[in-house]
């Protein structure tokens, strides 16, 4: 089994919230505290460290005593690119990523990706939620900003990135990648949950 210690968390929380009016989401309030402190709460007890992965107001989010890296990619280029800059500053032999817009991620979310990224022998795994579909029928549906990572992946990131690719589903598609549903009796329907707007994000401290 994987030891936690193992694996180093990164906090997702170098976007433009764009869908927020500009604001810097993960520092929203979220049943009294930051979103991303809030975040960083949930992963610290999962994993051996936790950086976060920001590209303004880095002030703020160093004062949560987490460390703090910017996208090693220009021009706000996507999740990948905190993937990327989490790869470049990871000191241990797994990464495990997940937005800063998610607060009420599982408490296992690790120890379940961990589980199967092992039990599959696979490079990545990550997580699936049940959603409900336009025709209102329940999916699962992959959660690809909650991924565990292979560390030895970085220089096929990079290449992928380098030659302009963004997509997360299309650079994981390249590896061995397990998909971890989180459907179980007693996994939480809100689990992966964001929040886009301040409305959305007001809405999920009732859960």
């Amino acid at each position: 089994m994987i030891n936690p210690q193992e694996i180093s968390g990164l906090i997702l929380a170098g976007g433009r919230g764009s869908r927020m009016g500009g604001l810097d989401k993960g520092l929203q309030n979220f049943n009294g505290m930051p979103l991303a402190l809030h975040t960083l709460m949930r992963l610290q007890i999962q994993v051996g460290h936790v950086m976060v992965n920001a590209n303004r107001n880095l002030a703020a989010y160093e004062s949560f005593g987490a460390s703090v890296w910017p996208d090693v990619l220009a021009d706000y280029a996507g999740p990948l690119a905190g993937f990327l800059t989490g790869l470049e500053r990871c000191e241990s032999p797994f990464l495990v990523t997940v937005p800063c817009d998610t607060p009420l991620f599982p408490l296992d979310l690790v120890s379940r990706l961990a589980e199967a990224l092992e039990r599959d022998d696979a490079d990545i795994a990550m997580a699936a939620a049940p959603e409900v579909d336009k025709d209102g029928q329940l999916q699962l549906r992959t959660q690809p900003v909650f991924c565990l990572l292979r560390v030895e992946l970085m220089e096929s990131l990079v290449e992928f990135t380098h030659g302009g690719g963004r997509k997360i589903d299309a650079w994981t598609a390249q590896h061995k990648t397990v998909i971890v549903p989180f459907d179980l009796p007693g996994d939480s329907a809100h689990a992966f949950a964001n929040a886009n707007t301040l409305t959305e994000l007001h809405q999920l401290e009732n859960h």
